[in-house]
């Protein structure tokens, strides 16, 4: 597939778009990254509400646990402590609970940005640069084996103006097989798509190397050189 064009202008804009594509996707990724880094600084009143809980739950167990060797009352003063432990574990599982859903929204917040600013872009540039890289190699093969494909194109796609210029009923003299008016429509085509003209063939559809007589002219030269004058046959009215 032919991703590129074959006119120096006509690349230079393809190449100016993939860099312009590329630098944005690459700005959107960054941005996207700065977000969750921000979101992510909200994680720190959870990390200090989870060390606090932790801090509580820690104390009153260690308080439990010296009570429980007081004779008499230590079983039950143990219990009662036991309450403020069971708050510090309710507090730091709290901080983290907080702390994962932060870490949820910054990664769908980033996710968000890339979808809705990236993603788009790319797959609407990954479309028009397919369809061009088909669209190109098609006409490259036309242009190489049937040049009516490529007028036919052109009477279809370009503008109306611009085939006017190249005939007064360009549709007319491309039912009539002018080879002429072919070639300059097949020409028009090739031109929207940037690439290049097709070679200068013969009336007969060959190509005519530098130098070299078309058919046509040996032909007359022969008839001329054996004492027959192109003209009427004989017998024949002019």
């Amino acid at each position: 597939m032919r991703f590129y064009a074959e006119r120096p202008l006509r690349v230079a804009r393809q190449l100016l778009a993939d860099v312009l594509v590329i630098g944005w996707a690459y700005l959107v990724v960054t941005f996207a990254q700065a977000a969750r880094s921000l979101i992510d600084q909200l994680q720190g009143p959870a990390g200090a509400l989870t060390s606090a809980g932790r801090a509580v739950r820690d104390t009153f167990a260690g308080a439990a646990r010296t009570a429980s060797g007081i004779p008499l009352v230590g079983d039950d003063l143990a219990k009662a402590l036991g309450v403020g432990t069971g708050a510090g574990e309710s507090l730091a599982s709290a901080g983290q609970r907080q702390a994962q859903l932060i870490d949820t929204v910054g990664m769908w917040a980033s996710v968000a940005i890339i979808a809705f600013a990236a993603v788009p872009v790319v797959l609407l540039w990954l479309f028009v640069r397919l369809r061009y890289a088909r669209t190109a190699s098609s006409a490259v093969t036309a242009r190489a084996r049937d040049l009516d494909l490529l007028a036919l194109r052109a009477l279809a796609h370009q503008p109306t103006k611009q085939l006017l210029r190249v005939a007064g009923d360009p549709a007319a003299a491309w039912r009539r097989d002018d080879a002429v008016v072919v070639r300059d429509l097949a020409a028009l085509e090739l031109r929207g798509l940037g690439l290049r003209a097709p070679r200068p063939r013969s009336v007969l559809g060959e190509h005519v190397p530098d130098g070299q007589r078309r058919p046509a002219e040996q032909l007359s030269e022969g008839r001329v050189h054996g004492g027959e004058l192109p003209g009427p046959a004989r017998g024949e009215h002019a």
